[in-house]
């Protein structure tokens, strides 16, 4: 998956101004490059989780080619899918999980179905 430099600047921004909750959006992918970040709103203003509250517009892109991938911040823990995130996947199951740590500044990208949990590779330019 590629993150170009001016869509991981938008994650960084979003999530710090959500801070001390965890931040929360969609991303807009095409061929596996992040083209744009749809913020979104955490509902269950938290540290530890997030409830994705977002334009249901945003759902509609997948019509236009577009594969989603879901977004949140951990403020200050590493950037891999907690248990409370592998546990609460619900429909995120099978996408593109990307999370930023803000006390690193790492950002990574998974997968998560049924219970397992897999990397994706993340770079800020195309191979």
């Amino acid at each position: 998956m590629v993150i170009p430099a001016e869509v991981r600047s938008a994650l960084v921004e979003h999530a710090e101004a959500e801070l001390p909750n965890e931040a929360c959006g969609l991303l807009a992918l095409r061929e596996g490059v992040a083209e744009r970040f749809f913020p979104g709103r955490n509902r269950a203003a938290s540290p530890y989780r997030f409830e994705l509250e977002i334009d249901p517009e945003v759902w509609f892109l997948e019509d236009d080619g577009y594969e989603l991938a879901v977004f949140h911040s951990h403020p200050a823990s590493p950037p891999r899918p907690s248990r409370t995130d592998v546990e609460s996947i619900g429909l995120w199951e099978r996408r593109p999980y990307v999370i930023l740590s803000l006390r690193t500044g790492e950002l990574a990208a998974w997968t998560i179905a049924d219970e397992e949990v897999r990397s994706v590779p993340v770079s800020e330019n195309a191979p």
